[in-house]
């Protein structure tokens, strides 16, 4: 009898109104490192932005290491307060940065707009200056810290969908897996990166993806809904499992 009742407990039946079911609203967590420019001698360099960057700032695309996103960058001083950055891949536009900073010298104001999808999804960032660059050097030069993030509705939010065969998700702008709980990797459809994702059914609260790209991992997910069922918490790690993000996720009304 306590078998019968384990099975059941475990059948797809007790997953039709599973914790995950619904929509999500992603708060976007603060990076702990501060980021890094430098723009001068007509080279830009940045850590701690979109990886570590540098070329030239003349206003042409480069060639710079393929990722899944882009494979040319485009850096340029529009004027002694503003940077311009574009990546493309494949002569496509894929995300355009514009880096402002404030008259003395202390806020940095950066909008992304990213357009890797049909639809656009704008990210604006607001940083503190904690140290200067080089005397010689454009306004952006320095280190900056993190003081908040606002990102637009398109990209923020996502609807989840677990049962006991699978887990499911799916974006406004058309990303979405279907994934098994069968060993298996399946596609992000709608993603210019062509990722995979692998999924694990750890608990009926707990759920861990794999994301995968040219067969080899790129990072871990693991989501947990806490206690409660109004947030889900979120621990991005690497393929090594070194911890690289934590941040939580609200459920919709």
């Amino acid at each position: 009898m306590k078998t019968l009742i384990v099975l059941l407990l475990l059948s797809p039946a007790s997953f039709s109104q599973s914790s995950f079911d619904g929509t999500w609203v992603t708060i976007p967590p603060l990076p702990q490192e501060p980021a890094v420019y430098l723009l001068a001698k007509g080279v830009f360099r940045c850590s701690g932005c979109m990886g570590s960057i540098k070329v030239e700032a003349d206003g042409y695309d480069h060639k710079v290491a393929e990722t899944a996103y882009w494979d040319t960058l485009n850096a340029q001083m529009v004027d002694a307060r503003t940077v311009e950055i574009i990546a493309k891949k494949a002569g496509k536009t894929m995300l355009t940065e514009v880096d402002a900073i404030s008259p003395d010298g202390s806020m940095l104001t950066q909008l992304v707009k990213d357009t890797t999808e049909a639809e656009t999804v704008t990210i604006e960032t607001s940083y503190r200056r904690i140290e200067k660059g080089p005397d010689d050097s454009h306004a952006i030069s320095g280190s900056w810290r993190v003081q908040n993030i606002n990102r637009s509705r398109n990209g923020s939010i996502i609807q989840y969908k677990c049962t006991a065969d699978g887990f499911s998700a799916q974006t406004p702008l058309g990303e979405r897996f279907n994934a098994k709980f069968d060993g298996k990797d399946y596609p992000v459809e709608d993603d210019p990166g062509h990722t995979m994702v692998l999924a694990k059914l750890l608990s009926p609260d707990t759920v861990e993806l794999t994301s995968k790209r040219n067969g080899e991992v790129v990072a871990i997910k693991r989501m947990a809904v806490v206690p409660g069922g109004k947030s889900i918490h979120v621990v991005f790690k690497d393929k090594d499992g070194t911890t690289m993000m934590a941040f939580d996720m609200q459920k919709e009304p």
